[in-house]
């Protein structure tokens, strides 16, 4: 079954821990609304009232026992409801959504760093999703060790934070695969460098949405 065609533009924004997401998320939108784009700012797990009491229950450290397969459903059932409730309906109506985190994230965190198998994530994904992708995907990449480093610093750490260093590992690992397969959609930002370098990387970014929407207004 094909993706229904929308007038808005969906864009994820994906990567590890500390990569420095919230931060970034709130400047790129202020960029495409100040050049007037009606835009939905929303998160995984969550984005809903429903998904938000199951994005608690995820990332409580004291769920420490739930299985993995646990996780990947309680992801997908988050995605669902957030995807129909949500953003379906905002790029109905021909606004943008900017999301921190989707189901990249599900193939990074609980295929990579859970070890479950790609091909039971994809069936997830085809069920949920019905073929409909992100735009663009920006994944801010950086050492794993930066990324902990600067996670701590946050304060008390959930569930996913408390992970080892070889969970983040192959979490990163995972994320820059799934760059590779899909090229197309996927840009990396080096979430390495200073916040003004990486927002210049941003503005780049904004500069292309921007070009081609007007590209596409002109049709």
């Amino acid at each position: 079954m094909n993706a229904p065609v929308y007038s808005g533009r969906f864009i994820t924004l994906e990567g590890g821990e500390g990569a420095g997401k919230s931060t970034n998320a709130a400047y790129f939108a202020e960029q495409l609304e100040a050049a007037g784009i009606r835009l939905r700012v929303t998160r995984e797990p969550g984005g809903t009232r429903l998904g938000e009491r199951i994005r608690e229950l995820l990332l409580d450290p004291e769920s420490d026992g739930m299985h993995a397969d646990t996780e990947l459903l309680l992801m997908f059932a988050a995605r669902a409801q957030h995807l129909n409730e949500v953003i379906l309906p905002a790029l109905q109506a021909g606004e943008w959504v900017l999301c921190d985190r989707f189901t990249d994230a599900t193939y990074a965190y609980q295929g990579g760093g859970r070890g479950i198998d790609m091909q039971r994530i994809a069936e997830l994904e085809t069920w949920v999703q019905q073929g409909f992708q992100p735009d663009m995907t920006i994944l801010f990449d950086l050492p794993v060790e930066t990324g902990l480093a600067r996670a701590g610093e946050r304060g008390a750490l959930d569930r996913f934070e408390q992970e080892q260093k070889s969970f983040f590992t192959a979490v990163r690992e995972a994320y820059l695969q799934r760059a590779k397969q899909y090229p197309g959609r996927f840009r990396i930002i080096d979430a390495a460098k200073q916040l003004d370098d990486v927002q210049r990387q941003l503005d780049t970014l904004v500069d292309e949405l921007l070009t081609t929407q007007n590209v596409e207004r002109t049709r």
